[in-house]
Formats: C-alpha cells, sequence, structure tokens
C-alpha cells in the first residue's frame, strides 16, 4: 500500500500519532492513534455507564424543558429530510416517465418538485457541509475531500484536524498519554439543527455526511462521510491469499497466508499499537478449516471467537478485539468473505469498522446513541465511505459482492430510519442514504455507450444497477410519505447529480506542459506526492478534486509567486484551461469553466483555504487519479478504465441535484443551502445571520447566472 501521507485520527488507547495513506474518496485515509490512558479508559468506561442508566431521565428532562420553551410560530410537528447521496434529476425524470419511481412522481404531483444547484465545486463533503450550514463554501471553509499541507504540499483530511497528547508517562515499554488528545472538526458554521435545538426543537440526524466528530446538540446524531475506520484510514480492505498477485495496491493490502491441506491460517492486521514503545502493528491469528466439500467452513480467532464460512457468502459482521495491554482492548467489526478456495485461496476482509456497541471514536452523540442503535437494531457499518469501492476498482471482489455489500448497508440504514421516524414524533429527522452514490460512481459504465470501463464487462448483466437502487429510493419515499400526518412535511434531496467520467486531466501534466510545474534534474514525469517537483521553479500545482493552487510566497513553505502577481496568474491559467481540446475524443472541451476563488467566493473569511483556481470540468472528464496523488505522468489525457466510472466532481451546473418536497413551494432554482433556513421558517426558529441561503417558503427567484460571491459567471466561457 502506498504510503506517506499525514491525516492522523484518534481512537481509544495510547498517545503517538502516526502517517500513513490518504486519498479521500481516491483512496483510503489515514493515521491513527489512540487517544487516552487506563485512566481515561476507566473513566470512560463509568461515563458510558452512567451515561445509560441516566439516559431515559436526561431525554425526560430535556422534552420538559423543551415543551416549556416551546416553539410558538412552528407551521409543523415534523419534517423527515431524507438524502439521496448523488441522485441525478436526469435519471429521476427518465425512471419516472418508465414507471419505475411511482412515489417520486407522486410526491411531486401533490407537492414540488425541482432541480437543486450544488456547490461550487460540486462534492460531497463540500454540498452536504452547505446543507447543514446554509453557507457556502468560503463560510463553512470545505473545498474537497482534501485540504493541503502548507508545509509539505502534502494532503490532509479537510474535515477533521488531531492533535496528539502532549504529556505521556513512560512506564518501560509502555506510553501511557496523560491527557486526551484534541478531535476538532474543521466546518465552520453553526449546524441548522442545533439552531433548532436553541429554539427548543429536538432532531435526530442520521448519517449526514461531515458530522465527524458528532456534535452536542439538542438531540442525537450517528455521523458518516470521513468517520475512518479503525486502522484510522477512511476505509482500507485487507485481501489475504495464498497466491497474492501484488503486494502493493491502493485502498487496501494484500496479505500472503499459508494453506496446509483444508486448514488455512494467517493474521489479521489491526490498528498502530502506539501505547507500547515501536508502534507495533496488533494483530490477531486465525484458521480456516475447510469442510470436505470445500464450500463451507469454520474460522476461528486467536481469542476463542469463531464464524462459519460459507463460499461466495458474506458473512455477518464479526467483532474483532485487539488487546493494546494494560487491559485495554480496542473494539472493531468487520465481514468476511471467500472469494476463492483453488487452486489460489482467496479470503477478502471489509475495512474494520469502529465497533458502534464499543466506539472508540466520537461517531455519535450522545456517545450512547450508537451503543442504543447497534443493541436495538444490530451491529452497523460506522466507516464514512462504507461501500468498499477500491476493492472492486482493484478487482479483489466482482460486481455482484460489491451491489450484495451496498445493499446490506442500505438496509441497516433503513432500519435506523424506521426506528427514529416511531420515536420521534415531533421535531426535524434527517437521513442520509449512500447507495446511490457508489452504486452510480461503479457502474455508470454500463449506461454509458462506449465507456473504456466497460470493455471486457457483460454490459446487459449490470445495465440495470443504477435503475434498481432509484427504484429503492422510491420504495423508501413510499414508506416514509404513508407514515406522515397532515402537520408534516417531507423533503427528498440530492447534493449533486451524476454523470459519465471516461477521460481524466492531470492537472499537474498539464501545468508541467504550460511550464507552471517544474521538475527536477530534467525529469518529465514524476513519483507520487510531489517528490520530484522543484518548488523553487514551480508557480502552481494541482490537488485534490476540485482545482489547483498557486505556490504562493509566505502561504506555501516554498512559495516562489508574489501575491501581487497571483491574480494575473490565474487569470492565465484559467483562459488556458477554458481552451483546453481533448484530441482524441474528437476535439471535446474538457474544461467547461474554471474560476478564481477569490471571484467565486468573495471576501469570505476562509476563502485563503480554497483551491486558487476551481476547475470545471465538462461531462465525461474529471481530474485523473495519478493527478490527485501528485504524480506527473507523460500523457495529460488519460482513459479512466477504473471501475469507478461515474462521477460529479465537474462544472456544478452540469450536475444539479434533485429536491422533492410535500409542501407546495413558489420558488425558482433552489440551492442545497435554502434547506436550512427553510426548515428553521416552518419550525419558527430564526436563522443566523451567517448564513447565505434563504427560506424557500415564499415566492422566491434565485439567480442561477451568479456565483455564491453574488458576481456574475464569465460570459465568455458559460458553455452551460
Amino acid at each position: 500500500m502506498k504510503r506517506s501521507v499525514r491525516i492522523l485520527v484518534p481512537v481509544l488507547g495510547a498517545g503517538l500519532l502516526l502517517p500513513s495513506t490518504a486519498f479521500g474518496y481516491v483512496g483510503p485515509g489515514a493515521g491513527f492513534a489512540f487517544a487516552g490512558s487506563l485512566f481515561f479508559f476507566l473513566g470512560a468506561v463509568l461515563l458510558a455507564l452512567a451515561t445509560i442508566l441516566f439516559f431515559p431521565i436526561r431525554m425526560a428532562w430535556i422534552a420538559i424543558k423543551r415543551k416549556r420553551k416551546g416553539t410558538g410560530k412552528a407551521l409543523v410537528r415534523r419534517v423527515v429530510v431524507v438524502g439521496f447521496d448523488g441522485l441525478d434529476p436526469g435519471l429521476v425524470e427518465k425512471f419516472m416517465a418508465d414507471g419505475d419511481m411511482p412515489n417520486f412522481e407522486r410526491l411531486g404531483r401533490q407537492g414540488y418538485s425541482s432541480k437543486l444547484a450544488t456547490t461550487f465545486p460540486s462534492i460531497s463533503p463540500v454540498a452536504w457541509s452547505s446543507f447543514i450550514t446554509g453557507c457556502s463554501p468560503g463560510k463553512h471553509n470545505i473545498f474537497d475531500f482534501l485540504a493541503r499541507d502548507r508545509r509539505t504540499y502534502l494532503p490532509d483530511l479537510s474535515s477533521a484536524q488531531i492533535s496528539a497528547p502532549r504529556k505521556v508517562l513512560k512506564l518501560g515499554r509502555y506510553r501511557i498519554p496523560l491527557e486526551q488528545p484534541g478531535i476538532r472538526l474543521l466546518r465552520r458554521g453553526k449546524s441548522f439543527w442545533k439552531q433548532l435545538g436553541e429554539g427548543g426543537v429536538f432532531s435526530a440526524i442520521l448519517r449526514v455526511p461531515i458530522t465527524f466528530p458528532a456534535e452536542e446538540f439538542d438531540g442525537v446524531q450517528l455521523a458518516a462521510m470521513c468517520t475512518p475506520d479503525l486502522k484510522g484510514t477512511q476505509g482500507s480492505f485487507t485481501s489475504f491469499s495464498t497466491n497474492p498477485e501484488d503486494a502493493t495496491t491502493t485502498g487496501g493490502e494484500r496479505i500472503k497466508i499459508s494453506r496446509q491441506g483444508n486448514v488455512v491460517s494467517g493474521k489479521i492486521p489491526g490498528p498502530a499499537n502506539s501505547m507500547v514503545e515501536g508502534n507495533p502493528q496488533l494483530e490477531i491469528g486465525f484458521t480456516i478449516t475447510l469442510d470436505a466439500d470445500e464450500k463451507h467452513a469454520l474460522m476461528e480467532l486467536d481469542n476463542g471467537d469463531s464464524v462459519q464460512l460459507e463460499v461466495g457468502k458474506y458473512t455477518d459482521w464479526v467483532p474483532l478485539v485487539y488487546s493494546v495491554g494494560l487491559g485495554q482492548k480496542v473494539h472493531g467489526i468487520a465481514r468476511f468473505l471467500i472469494t476463492a478456495v483453488s487452486p489460489t485461496f482467496n479470503l477478502y476482509m471489509t475495512p474494520i469498522n469502529i465497533d458502534p456497541e464499543n466506539p472508540a471514536l466520537p461517531i455519535s452523540h450522545p456517545a450512547v446513541y450508537s451503543i442504543y442503535l447497534a443493541k436495538s437494531l444490530g451491529p452497523f457499518a460506522t466507516l464514512g465511505l462504507a461501500e468498499d469501492t477500491w476493492a472492486l476498482n482493484e478487482r479483489v471482489i466482482n460486481e455482484d459482492q460489491f451491489l450484495e455489500q451496498a445493499y446490506k448497508i442500505q438496509d441497516e440504514r433503513e432500519r435506523m430510519l424506521w426506528s427514529e421516524l416511531e420515536k420521534v414524533r415531533r421535531g426535524l429527522v434527517v437521513c442520509v442514504f449512500d447507495g446511490t452514490d457508489r452504486i452510480q460512481h461503479m457502474f455508470y459504465r454500463f449506461i454509458q455507450e462506449g465507456h473504456p470501463a466497460a470493455r471486457g464487462f457483460d454490459v446487459d448483466k449490470y445495465k440495470n444497477a443504477i435503475r434498481d437502487i432509484y427504484k429503492r429510493a422510491d420504495q423508501v419515499v413510499g414508506k416514509v410519505l404513508d407514515k406522515l400526518g397532515d402537520d408534516e412535511e417531507l423533503f427528498v434531496v440530492s447534493d449533486h447529480g451524476f454523470k459519465s467520467f471516461h477521460r481524466g486531466l492531470n492537472v499537474n501534466s498539464w501545468l508541467r506542459d504550460q511550464g507552471y510545474l517544474v521538475l527536477r534534474d530534467g525529469r518529465t514525469e514524476g513519483r507520487d506526492w510531489y517528490v520530484d517537483v522543484d518548488w523553487d521553479k514551480t508557480r502552481a500545482f494541482g490537488l485534490g478534486l476540485s482545482g489547483l493552487f498557486i505556490n504562493i510566497k509566505g502561504r506555501e513553505s516554498k512559495g516562489i509567486v508574489e501575491r501581487s502577481e497571483a491574480k494575473a496568474l490565474k487569470a492565465e491559467i484559467i483562459e488556458k484551461l477554458r481552451e483546453l481540446r481533448d484530441p482524441e475524443n474528437g476535439d471535446a472541451v474538457v474544461v467547461n469553466d474554471a474560476w478564481d476563488a477569490e471571484e467565486c467566493y468573495g471576501d469570505a473569511p476562509f476563502v485563503d483555504n480554497a483551491p486558487d483556481v476551481l476547475i470545471g470540468y465538462n461531462t465525461g472528464y474529471r481530474v485523473s487519479w495519478e493527478s490527485v496523488t501528485g504524480k506527473i505522468t507523460k500523457d495529460v489525457l488519460l482513459d479512466n478504465v477504473k471501475a469507478w466510472s461515474g462521477d460529479h466532481c465537474m462544472d456544478p451546473r452540469l450536475v444539479p441535484g434533485v429536491i422533492f418536497t410535500t409542501r407546495k413551494l413558489q420558488c425558482e432554482n433552489p440551492r442545497i443551502m435554502d434547506l436550512g433556513p427553510t426548515i428553521l421558517e416552518l419550525f419558527g426558529v430564526a436563522r443566523t445571520p451567517q448564513m447565505d441561503g434563504v427560506s424557500l417558503l415564499g415566492p422566491t427567484r434565485i439567480d442561477p447566472t451568479l456565483l455564491p460571491s453574488g458576481k456574475p459567471i464569465d460570459s465568455r466561457a458559460a458553455k452551460v
């Protein structure tokens, strides 16, 4: 597995922070360290017991206070928001016309439906952050999955920041921290449900992206996107094999295991144990004994647990308990799948999710909430990006196995939604489903004619995979509609739409060809993480999915561009990007438009953290996989042959989301940032001045030709 990026995430146990890989959507994420000590551990146990014992009393007292406080101007008793990540208006319209989405059609006919403008850029963490705060990205500070470290030029996770404990007690080989490390959410702006809580309205928030670590407010919350796995990554699978094809891989690791007759043995790698000198990796040994028919097997773990395996069938969630010393244990859960028996034995393990029944990180509010859900509904995925897209990209699992996994997660989420709808009879319930996004990412190649990633596959077999998950979304909407009363409202929304991604632009290779990025020693190609870049001569570089940065003097550690020169340089790069054509695709336009961040966001407080130039790709194009990791390839434009074949990281005007609601609205061109202010008004709670969004309850027309700053989009480049 490629290594070196420092994105740090703590878990209960010890205190040093370790580097690892992080690609955000592109790959696993990074770093892990236990957070705490034996003293903190014991305290946490006592606190958890007290929380469970007093939870009903606490909820009753909150209800009394809420009743006293009241929401005198409320127009509704309850609002339900169902989010389907990536639901595309064009596909919804097509499937409704085909009769496959009758509940969406019914909802639109009875209430209101429209395209929903996404954010600049059109990336899930950015858009959902605007949903949460009612702010444009310049105010909420999330511009991508990744942010650059100005000192090292390497990516950091954009949504959370970890600080290591400074005080550590050394006891022989043990290293016991005497204080908790800090876990800080980097998203700025107050969530609209926190504002609701201040107005006396209770909320249940299920798996809304960019809610890790979970915040305190009047309600309950289960965190989602950017919640790490037990290793601290954004999702690292493990492939065990008696004959691994390659020891290196993206998005996980391949491990060689041994087989003697019908017995297979190996070790399950866990997080690094930073409570012990040298940070050794925690492991759990296992043996698998195959039956004579080689269709069933018994897996036995060193800790005494065992699980039945059936070839080609996922296990239920299997608890993985790692001992870190001094009586402390760290708990995870994973699913296992035997994908082949002979001549090579292959075993796939999902990323090790944080165990919701024994959470090692603040994945819910209150902390007991995830425990309650697990006790009442069974174990469930806690990883932010739970559907293992990289295992399919790397062909560790196949299409059928990916779909099975995605629908298991869909089932878990639906059970949570039905549970909260029964319990929260007054207030707000929000639940976001990810399956629509993940399945479109991986199966768009089967509905886009001639997609390079579909070569050699049975297109007919999978051409309805996207249609099927849309039909499942429709079933969810139908069930929610049947549960609503007259004084309740339903909003069904998506953060963006979807298009094909069949060609990738290596932004760094393009910058090299234009003379803005220079490699050392006369090189024409460069390795991952910019190791061959000559920063003393480089004026611009690409990082992440949304744009590029200027190497500004005094801002970046090796910056060479004076701030007074940056604006002209950005304008020059933007003009060249607008003229970029793909000679191997009929001279197609590659970049639909590009924007100076200062023009896009105005004088917003966090504009300096945004990419200096935002790139709005044309349909079919996106930043290439190599460019995201800082690799400079010979070719500027490359075919995308990965299973990840659909995307939305392009011109936001090309990929709007959807809004369907039971309330008959009189608005034009609604935006995702308008949902929060609208729901606040429904409950009679005043919105904060920070919000850029507006309420959609009255006659509202939002000008679609304006940037978030209020400035007009340059008509010379407005090809949409």
